[in-house]
């Protein structure tokens, strides 16, 4: 019986340990490599072929790769990322603005004062026209 069963007490704290570590890293670098594509898609200033030869960089040669685009483009990732926070936000905030003006008592009659309000802006009804429109929205 020379095939003995492996326990988990056979297997060293010490190796453990490394095992873990090494997990940690390679699941740290996956992140990083993703956070780099994106940042790669996200950049506006990169014209088209940039972005290819850097996602061919980064598939041919992924660690170096990713340690090149951290070293000449790292300080600018975060700008970019916090740029992307900042338009969510926004887009958000506008949608939040919009749902909660559209859901009120009186915000079918709001939302015609509005139009009404651009058509008279834009030179399509004369000042008189408004105002009887207006009142019979207001009644």
């Amino acid at each position: 019986m020379s095939d003995r069963l492996p326990l988990a007490y056979d297997y060293p704290v010490l190796g453990a340990f490394w095992t873990v570590m090494w997990v940690f890293l390679w699941i740290m670098w996956l992140v990083l490599l993703f956070r780099i594509v994106t940042d790669v898609f996200r950049d506006r200033s990169m014209s088209g072929w940039a972005k290819a030869a850097w996602l061919l960089f980064l598939i041919l040669v992924p660690f170096v790769g990713v340690l090149v685009y951290v070293i000449a483009r790292g300080r600018d990732m975060g700008r970019r990322e916090a740029r992307h926070a900042q338009e969510q936000r926004e887009a958000v905030d506008a949608y939040i603005r919009q749902a909660a003006a559209g859901s009120g008592p009186g915000s079918g009659e709001v939302e015609q004062l509005t139009r009404l309000s651009d058509l008279k802006a834009r030179g399509d009804i004369s000042e008189a026209e408004f105002e009887r429109a207006k009142e019979k929205i207001l009644h």
